[in-house]
Order: structure tokens, then C-alpha cells, then sequence
């Protein structure tokens, strides 16, 4: 008779969009590897929707007008203890959803893709087999993510795997997986691609640059916030041999102004909130972006050498800086700073080509399908690197 499929649940939340869509990554390879039965929760949003609400739109403000408070309060935060008075009220969230949720689907494992870790004390008060692991979304390691009794650590590097070790965490217990992104950002590097991975993609080809133009991919954000960009692009189009595809988000605003002011440019093409981000990555020679840890692995996945304008205090200026200190991306302050890293790039081909050999150096072909490898070995073997009690 043939076992049971494990059920999983991803809990997950809507701060912008990368930890859902590393949710939907480690859910469909453990679909497709293991026929497990996959649920995905917002835990916040359905614990506490004002609250949810609330937070959501200061965590948005915070990014456009206080961008130095966010980074102050998440810096000097960044060394919490989990059981800390500050760490405890963190962790409360969600305490009463996440019961309800557990009576009724009686998961086998729960996964983290944000580090709203209400699930460890739930786990000890209701004397729970359960195990927990945590899917660390960034190239930055926040004390927020670090917990004595998760089981299980999925993170980006070598690099943040040795100082979660170091901040206490048993070695063991931790993965250097990279961060999980969609399968079919691999399929431009990789000629092992499963067919059956093929997405809509497909359905959109980008047609291919004339000789020697150099096509440079700009996304602004899942919700079109990277400031000064109708100035980059401004800039960007007087640049010649150079094709600019610039991706809005849910930003229709931004799409329209763009649209007006370059409906005739035969250089230059604007998307709005699209699922064929990997089509235009393929079609790409380089990327401006806002470094979200999912955007940028992403970018790495697809072998772009990535520029960075003027990052956000906090994890998203810790990650430009660890993949600056890599040699894949450069950091531009200014606008000027960023034309002119776009030229060097274009006109100096030996400076994009040791970029791309930087990334090559930190691509981790696959690691939704690690992931889902291992969490699977673990549930099915029922080996003591996941804890069951």
C-alpha cells in the first residue's frame, strides 16, 4: 500500500513579494518531487489583517520617505535573541491563527520563508512532533530568523551558513541551498531543465538585439518604487547601442508616464506586473534592480552582472554590499554614478565578463529542489537532522 503524501505548510508573509514567491518555489518542487499536499498561509494577514494592513503600509513609507529610520531600527536589531523581551512580542503573532490552522490540517512539517516564528513556543505548549524549519530569504543574516529550536536552516551562502553557526545555531543544522527561485530562471545556464518545467515564459519571446546592442533589463520593484527611475531612463535613452526593457511592478502610473514618453522608441519596451520575468532575463545582458534577495538571486541565476541604485538602509543595502564585496553587482548612489557604471559595463567587456565569472561563483543550480530534496530525505528516512521532537 502506498504512503501517505506528507502534508506541508509554508507560512509565509506579504511584505512585498519575495517571500511569497520563495513559498511558491519550495511548493511546487515539493509537488513535483514528493506529491505532497502544500498549503500556504499569510499568517499576519489572517491572525491580525489591520494590524497586517497597518505594518504593510509603514514598511512602504519607511522605503520612500524614512529609509534611514527602517535601516537604524533593523541594524541595531540585527543581533536579537529569539527569547529576548523585544524577540518574545515579535514572535507572539499569530499564535491563535496558527492553532486553528495546525488542529485543522495537521501538517507533518512547517515551513518558514519569514521569520515570524510564533510556532516554536506553540510547539512546546501543545507538546507538538513537529518539526520547523526556516528558509532564510536574503544574502544578510537578521537575528530575527535565528531560533534555538528550529530544526532546520535552508540559507543563501557558505557565508551567512558559517555566521548563523557561529551565532549559536548547531552547524547541522543549516544549508547553504541558495534561495529558492523558480526553476525556470535556470533554464539559460542549465541544459538539464525538466520540459515539464517550461513556463509561460515561453509564450513571450523577447526578440533578439540587433549586433552590438547591449540590452539592459530595469526592474523597478514589485511595486515600481525605485526612485529617480523616469530620470535613469531619461538618461539611459540617449545612450547608443543600447535597448532598455524596464519592468514597473504594480506600478500602472509609472507604466503610463513611461509609455507616453516612449511609445515611438523603437529601443525601448515597458511591462507592467508580468510572470515572464525569466524571458527577459534571458534576453538580457545586464540588470539595474532594487536588491531583494529574490530578485538578486534571480539575477545570479540567470547570469546577469547586476547594478544596484542606491539601496535602502537595512537588508537590502546589506545584500547590495555582500554582492558588491563578491565582485556580481556594483552599488550606484547617485544617477550620474549609474550611467556611468552602464557605460564601463558596456563599453569595457572584460568588466562585465569578471562580473559574470563573480556569479558563476555564487549560482546554486536549483535550490527550491534542494530544498525539497532534503526536507523529504528527512520526513521519509526519518533521520535525526530534522528533529522530530
Amino acid at each position: 500500500m502506498e504512503a501517505a503524501a506528507p502534508k506541508i505548510l509554508i507560512l509565509y508573509a506579504s511584505y512585498g513579494e519575495g517571500h511569497v514567491q520563495a513559498a511558491r518555489a519550495i511548493m511546487d518542487s515539493l509537488r513535483r518531487l514528493g506529491r505532497c499536499e502544500v498549503q500556504l498561509l499569510d499568517l499576519m494577514a489572517e491572525s491580525h489583517p489591520w494590524l497586517n494592513g497597518l505594518t504593510k503600509f509603514v514598511y512602504m513609507q519607511s522605503f520612500k520617505t524614512i529609509p534611514g529610520l527602517y535601516g537604524w531600527v533593523y541594524n541595531i536589531t540585527r543581533g536579537m535573541q529569539a527569547k529576548s523581551a523585544f524577540g518574545s512580542v515579535l514572535h507572539s503573532f499569530g499564535m491563535r491563527q496558527l492553532t486553528l490552522t495546525l488542529e485543522k490540517e495537521k501538517p507533518e512539517l512547517v515551513i518558514h520563508t519569514f521569520p515570524q516564528l510564533a510556532l516554536p513556543a506553540l510547539r512546546r505548549k501543545l507538546g507538538l512532533k513537529l518539526p520547523i524549519v526556516n528558509v532564510v530569504t536574503d544574502f544578510d543574516l537578521h537575528g530575527r530568523w535565528l531560533h534555538p529550536d528550529i530544526d532546520r536552516y535552508y540559507v543563501a551562502t557558505e557565508d551567512i551558513q558559517q555566521e548563523a553557526a557561529q551565532r549559536g545555531i548547531p552547524s547541522e543544522r543549516i544549508v547553504a541551498t541558495g534561495i529558492p527561485i523558480h526553476a525556470s530562471f535556470y533554464k539559460r545556464l542549465a541544459e538539464d531543465t525538466d520540459p515539464e518545467d517550461a513556463d509561460v515564459a515561453e509564450d513571450y519571446p523577447i526578440p533578439p538585439s540587433d549586433p552590438g546592442t547591449t540590452t539592459l533589463l530595469i526592474m523597478a520593484g514589485a511595486y515600481g518604487v525605485m526612485s529617480g527611475i523616469l530620470d535613469i531612463c531619461r538618461q539611459l535613452s540617449r545612450l547608443p547601442q543600447l535597448r532598455l526593457l524596464i519592468v514597473c511592478g504594480r506600478n500602472p502610473q509609472l507604466k503610463a508616464e513611461l509609455d507616453a514618453l516612449y511609445a515611438d522608441h523603437p529601443g525601448i519596451r515597458i511591462f507592467g506586473f508580468i510572470d515572464y520575468v525569466p524571458a527577459l532575463m534571458r534576453a538580457s545582458d545586464m540588470v539595474i534592480t532594487k536588491p531583494g534577495g529574490i530578485t538578486l538571486s534571480e539575477s545570479i541565476a540567470s547570469g546577469l552582472p547586476i547594478l544596484v541604485f542606491k539601496p535602502v538602509p537595512g537588508q537590502e543595502l546589506n545584500n547590495a554590499l555582500y554582492l558588491e564585496q563578491k565582485g556580481a553587482a556594483r552599488i550606484a548612489r547617485n544617477t550620474q554614478e549609474l550611467i556611468q557604471l552602464c557605460v564601463d559595463l558596456i563599453s569595457n567587456p572584460s568588466l562585465a565578463l569578471g562580473m559574470k565569472q563573480s556569479i558563476e561563483q555564487l549560482r546554486k543550480p536549483h535550490p527550491a529542489d534542494r530544498i525539497a530534496e532534503d526536507i523529504l530525505h528527512q520526513l521519509v528516512d526519518k533521520t535525526p537532522s530534522i528533529r522530530t521532537n
